[in-house]
């Protein structure tokens, strides 16, 4: 089926949709998609709903992850992937692109663009990647106020609060933001860069009935958990952010390199996706039916004359 929703589907907002979902027995599995075909290829694998991450996005457009892209560029990709494939969508909301109103513009053009979920981060800028050093910190209060505007400009937009306060307050740091964060109106909470099996438990006892969400971010501080692990630990949601664009980004690389080497693409064809699982992943023979459906000439009844 074709999707161009603008964030329903059958008239249910993304947002209420995201929160049935979370409502739904197990862990929802969030991986992250940088693109419509990235998208596409996840709802094909069963996946119900997706994240998108401002790590990947930045990587996609070649530059880094340092809080420097605006509201419109993130909407194009919120478009992108939400009339692609009609899923739920986490949006990765950086520090919310300024302070309270600009929160609230965030929130407001996200939802309007298809967004159903975002996360906003404790951080200042120039903000860094959860799993890097030296991150420097938004006072509590100033999260919090953050999050209530947030939950104020949301319609039905799921908001979800993250913390990097872990790594330099450690848990009892992150645990007193994490509830403030809920008083002012967060639906869940998001624990950044917990480096230990113990600290993910110990996080979520202290939670009680908070839905949490956990990051398996690849080459960063947390070691490798199955979603199996970390619903056992407490956890409703998790997301792999930059897989996606890390396998293609290497794919790439791969090509390139033997392009330059051979003159010649030939050895990576076991490699590519073939043209027939392109036009399949596009629904490409969907859009034509659409198309005839739609140029289709009917012609008036007229009625003969008596």
């Amino acid at each position: 089926m074709i999707y161009l929703t603008g964030g329903a589907t059958d008239g249910v907002p993304a947002g209420r949709r995201f929160r049935a979902l979370l409502q739904s027995p197990g862990i929802l599995q969030l991986p992250g998609a940088h693109n419509g075909q990235a998208a596409l290829q996840a709802k094909d694998a069963g996946f119900d709903a997706l994240y998108l991450s401002g790590a990947a996005m930045t990587a996609s457009m070649g530059l880094p992850d340092l809080g420097i892209i605006t509201i419109e560029q993130v909407t194009f990709f919120i478009r992108q992937i939400v009339n692609a494939t009609g899923l739920p969508l986490l949006v990765d909301g950086d520090t919310g692109y300024g302070e309270v109103l600009n929160v609230m513009n965030m929130v407001r053009t996200f939802e309007d663009a298809g967004a159903a979920a975002v996360h906003l981060e404790d951080q200042i800028l120039p903000k860094k990647c959860g799993h890097l050093n030296n991150k420097k910190l938004a006072t509590p209060h100033d999260m919090a106020l953050k999050v209530g505007a947030a939950r104020k400009a949301a319609r039905d937009l799921v908001v979800i609060a993250r913390t990097d306060a872990a790594a330099s307050e450690g848990i009892d740091g992150a645990v007193a933001r994490a509830r403030l964060y809920i008083e002012a109106g967060a639906d869940a909470i998001f624990p950044e860069a917990l480096t230990t099996a113990e600290m993910f438990r110990e996080f979520a006892r202290r939670m009680p009935g908070v839905k949490l969400l956990a990051n398996m971010t690849e080459f960063g501080r947390t070691p490798f958990f199955t979603a199996r692990e970390f619903e056992e630990m407490g956890y409703s949601m998790v997301i792999w952010p930059v897989s996606s664009l890390r396998a293609a980004n290497k794919a790439q690389e791969d090509l390139y390199a033997t392009l330059r080497r051979d003159g010649s693409t030939e050895a990576m064809l076991p490699h590519m996706q073939t043209r027939e699982a392109l036009y399949r992943t596009l629904r490409y023979h969907e859009y034509e039916a659409l198309d005839q459906s739609i140029v289709e000439t009917v012609l008036p009844v007229v009625s003969e004359p008596v």
